[in-house]
């Protein structure tokens, strides 16, 4: 079997892939960008790839996300037409609730008032609302959006969930489709995205959708970056119209040093860790995808390039 290429501008993570093949897939030759035997790699492995960098691989027939999205592809849009895949971890879903329930309870019940309150030596009981009656939606119900939206109804919560497709979950309100969006946000407390990156769903997070919700509503944003119209989440969060926003995914990552959401107040920034595959899952399942590639059998979590997941 051909080698396979690691490409990508994070310098740790390239390492720490390297050092997951040698331990799951010992007979795997995996090299770097600079290594000229790159030139006869057929699966190149990526994230966030540098610009160019895929073009240079004259022998490519898969492109392989190292993690569940693809979106971070587009940093490098000019490659040859072959399969993509992506990676599927079971232990995802767990991290992500994890992070979702966090973020629950950090606004239902008030914790980021009582942090800013800490800075001003500021003694403040505010009102405790009951589950039932803090309204939490969630975009996106997929595997995971799904699972999550069915377990905060499980904890009590109103929850409500959106999709591009009618889906059923026990317990959640579901709406879809544009004629069910503004139903879903109406007076939301908070708003929970997790849907895929496509050409619908780009820059969703918007002024129109923020005032839709209640007002002094948060939001948490678990999908991409993209979804995110920054400007527009400032405004929202300076003017009081939102209480805040705790934010894991960015168009640029790691997110610039002179970016605005570092130092906006109301803001959480966390450094796209609500949930990832593990490094051996990533070396475990490319591999498995570059064999099935060189014997010419079907691939595992082949994405569908048109709808970008």
């Amino acid at each position: 079997m051909k080698p396979l290429v690691l490409l990508s501008a994070d310098q740790v993570l390239l390492g720490q892939l390297q050092n997951a093949f040698a331990r799951q897939e010992p007979e795997l030759r995996v090299v770097l960008a600079d290594d000229p035997a790159a030139r006869d790699a057929e699966v190149a492995a990526c994230w966030f790839p540098p610009a160019g960098s895929l073009a240079r691989l004259p022998n490519l027939k898969l492109i392989h996300s190292v993690a569940a999205g693809v979106d971070h592809l587009s940093t490098d849009p000019e490659h040859a037409e072959v399969p993509v895949c992506r990676v599927v971890d079971p232990a995802h879903r767990q991290g992500m609730a994890e992070y979702v329930r966090w973020a629950v309870i950090h606004y239902h019940r008030d914790f980021d008032r009582a942090m800013e309150q800490q800075q001003r030596h500021a003694w403040l009981r505010h009102p405790q609302k009951a589950a039932a009656e803090y309204r939490v939606g969630v975009m996106g119900l997929g595997s995971l959006g799904g699972a999550i939206a069915a377990e905060l109804a499980v904890a009590g919560y109103a929850v409500r969930g959106w999709a591009r497709t009618a889906k059923q979950i026990e317990g959640v309100q579901t709406l879809s489709g544009g004629q069910g969006f503004a139903g879903f946000l109406d007076g939301l407390d908070l708003l929970v995205n997790l849907l895929p990156l496509t050409d619908a769903t780009r820059g969703i997070l918007c002024r129109q959708t923020f005032e839709a919700l209640a007002p002094g509503a948060a939001v948490v944003n678990c999908g991409r970056g993209q979804h995110v119209q920054v400007d527009e989440l400032i405004a929202a969060v300076e003017s009081g119209r939102l209480r805040g926003a705790l934010l894991d995914v960015f168009e640029k990552e790691p997110l610039p040093l002179d970016s605005r959401l570092w130092t906006t107040p109301g803001i959480i920034i966390t450094p796209h860790m609500a949930s990832a595959a593990s490094h051996d899952c990533i070396a475990q399942q490319i591999a498995e995808n570059a064999r099935r590639l060189d014997r010419g059998q079907p691939l595992l979590n082949l994405v569908d390039t048109h709808l970008g997941y």
